[in-house]
């Protein structure tokens, strides 16, 4: 199992009620991460789930659904940023 350390940002914070947790996943990838989130149900799957604009980042970096999870990872998610 690796530790994951999980951040949650703005409209997907508010809908969970959480900023961060951490997190025991036997998760390889981002996208198998977002899989097992979704699996909780609820809330999770509600701003995760599949069709759900997501954008990812892996150790501060954005990344895809197929990018290597190691431990000690840090894991953001957030809606997509729209500006004006």
């Amino acid at each position: 199992m690796k530790h994951i350390s999980i951040k949650y940002f703005a409209s997907i914070r508010e809908t969970l009620g959480r900023g961060s947790e951490s997190w025991a996943s036997a998760a390889a990838t981002l996208g198998e991460l977002r899989a097992e989130l979704v699996a909780r149900g609820g809330d999770y799957a509600q701003v995760l789930g599949a069709g759900q604009a997501v954008r990812m980042a892996l150790n501060q970096t954005m990344s895809e659904d197929s990018a290597a999870l190691g431990d000690g990872a840090e894991v953001a998610f957030f809606p997509p940023v729209t500006g004006g």
